[in-house]
């Protein structure tokens, strides 16, 4: 995408409740052995939330790349590979599906061991390690609760901020995970942050220019995954511009208003909706490369 040419306009979404969740996160903090910190793996860096790394300082922290089932795979190798010379663990899940969720388990209880140990040695009786999971809206923070602890323990809904309170779940006698809230942060410095949270759905698509940033989505994907897009709407090539490739959906998909004209709602809806449900293909919107 190219930020000189494009005006890029300004999401940011930061309503009351999450200062609530930014405090339970910073109370419960000493209650945990380890921190899980969730991002999806189309934008790990925009979806790292700088308040939250602030706040775990040293405590034990895995981060977990979810969604990886959407994300380019190549890509989210890259990712892994650049955690790790950084010396932290990293690990891409699909929550899901339950893909490498055994993985999770093995790195919680790795890194929590000494912790636990600590109270026998003491003469108490063992306990289990105490995780928190934190991360973003609508990064699928329940999602992945519900699959560990193979119940509905979680409330879970495609949508950003369902999660408001702090929640115990007993995932297994040796792993119990605290779930917080969904937070993001007062204000996005990068305007491309919030654009890629405004693709992935992280934040409401109603306090943003939606076509405007339709357009944008159309943008990238012309310029990185062209291919996705001929398969997808069954083009043979693809026009010059963006709004010409926005008309050319809005026709193929039959999103049409009385006298023929496009029904930009529809057509938007079909942009965000395929790209967020994978019907594009695996797609990645950050690289550690770039």
């Amino acid at each position: 995408m190219n930020e000189q040419n494009i005006n890029i306009p300004l999401v940011q979404w930061f309503p009351g409740h999450m200062t609530k969740a930014r405090r339970l996160i910073e109370e419960n903090l000493k209650l945990v052995d380890i921190v899980i910190e969730l991002l999806d793996s189309r934008i790990p860096l925009s979806s790292s939330n700088p308040i939250i790394k602030s706040m775990i300082g040293s405590k034990p922290h895995i981060i977990v790349l979810n969604k990886a089932d959407l994300a380019d795979p190549v890509i989210t190798d890259e990712w892994i590979r650049f955690y790790k010379l950084m010396g932290k663990t990293a690990i891409s899940i699909d929550s899901v599906k339950g893909k490498n969720l055994k993985t999770l388990m093995s790195a919680i209880t790795a890194l929590t061991k000494k912790q636990t140990e600590k109270f026998a040695s003491h003469g108490a009786n063992p306990r289990s390690a105490r995780a928190m999971i934190v991360g973003i809206p609508n990064v699928g923070k329940s999602s992945l609760i519900n699959r560990l602890a193979k119940s509905s323990a979680a409330k879970t809904e495609n949508r950003p901020g369902v999660t408001r309170t702090k929640q115990w779940i007993r995932i297994n006698k040796n792993i119990d995970l605290l779930d917080m809230p969904g937070l993001l942060w007062p204000k996005f410095d990068d305007p491309i942050v919030g654009l890629n949270l405004a693709f992935s759905g992280a934040v409401k698509d109603d306090i943003y220019d939606k076509e405007k940033v339709a357009m944008l989505l159309l943008d990238f994907l012309k310029e990185h995954y062209g291919p996705a897009l001929l398969s997808r709407f069954n083009l043979t090539n693809l026009p010059d511009t963006c709004e010409e490739l926005f008309h050319i959906i809005g026709q193929k998909r039959g999103c049409l208003i009385k006298g023929g004209n496009i029904d930009a709602e529809k057509v938007i809806t079909v942009i965000f909706t395929d790209f967020r449900s994978g019907r594009l293909g695996r797609i990645s919107l950050e690289s550690p490369s770039l």
